[in-house]
């Protein structure tokens, strides 16, 4: 059994138990998530369901796992045969979420 959702702009292939690392969601840790746009659900043996864009009766329960920030990246800006250089780093923040129940 597996769903696809869509959250922080993203899709994610999810399955009951999985760890995914997602954008950002106001939250606390151990507090429980749902998230609503199910875009496609199958429960693995019989045809699986498309919604148009979205499915009306489905959902997906989560429960955080962890709030926190990425590696750092360095963004570097430059341009041949003049002096500009410009460095500046970025950390992403994430949550992190389990997958508990997907209702369909």
């Amino acid at each position: 059994m597996y769903a696809v959702i869509k959250t922080g702009g993203k899709q994610y292939k999810v399955q009951e138990g999985d760890v995914l690392r997602i954008e950002k969601i106001a939250g606390d840790v151990g507090s429980a998530v749902t998230f609503d746009n199910v875009l496609m659900f199958s429960d693995g043996e019989n045809e699986a369901k498309l919604g148009s864009p979205v499915l009306e009766d489905a959902a997906v329960q989560a429960q955080i796992m962890e709030q926190g920030k990425a590696k750092k990246i360095l963004v570097f800006k430059y341009k041949r045969r003049k002096r500009y250089r410009r460095t500046q780093g970025h950390r992403q923040q994430y949550t992190a979420v389990k997958i508990g129940e997907i209702k369909a």
